[in-house]
């Protein structure tokens, strides 16, 4: 292996260099009993930060024109315990956000299907700290679905 081939393994990432060399993950989802394409698969990261910035908008339009006269105060406190809230009360009576609905997609809970108020609210505290849902593993889920017992899938 050349020095070329070292660095492009690096930059593709240890799975990439795995696969390369012969390992077979599968499809993400595919330990989960998961399809791997359309109604049921492991939603991708740009749909899920695509329904986080919808939602996020939706919180601060909310705050800003019902609640505040100020962007900077609405930004700062009232847009984030409005998400909290939307994202708790939505995700544990209906499976989706309005952001997340918009883009086709579902949370569901792997044991029963249906998320539980407390796994939303597990789910949605791990997710405002920001490191659980930075961490994935090797089907997509960040470590919030993993504590949560829950995935986020196309519908």
């Amino acid at each position: 292996m050349d020095n070329r081939q070292a660095l492009g393994s690096w930059l593709s990432g240890p799975r990439a260099a795995a696969e390369e060399a012969g390992a077979d993950f599968g499809y993400r989802g595919e330990q989960l009993g998961l399809p791997e394409e359309g109604p049921g698969s492991i939603a991708r990261p740009g749909r899920r930060l695509g329904a986080l910035a919808v939602d996020w908008g939706l919180s601060l339009l909310i705050a800003y024109g019902l609640i505040t006269q100020s962007y900077h105060e609405a930004a700062q406190i009232w847009a984030p315990l409005i998400m909290f809230t939307l994202m708790v009360l939505t995700i544990g009576t209906v499976g989706f956000t309005p952001g997340k609905r918009l883009l086709g997609l579902r949370v569901l809970a792997l044991d029963t299907g249906r998320v539980s108020p407390w796994r939303a609210v597990l789910r949605t505290v791990l997710l405002f700290l920001a490191i659980p849902a930075l961490i994935w593993d090797r089907d997509g889920r960040g470590l919030h679905d993993r504590l949560a017992g829950t995935v986020e899938v196309r519908i």
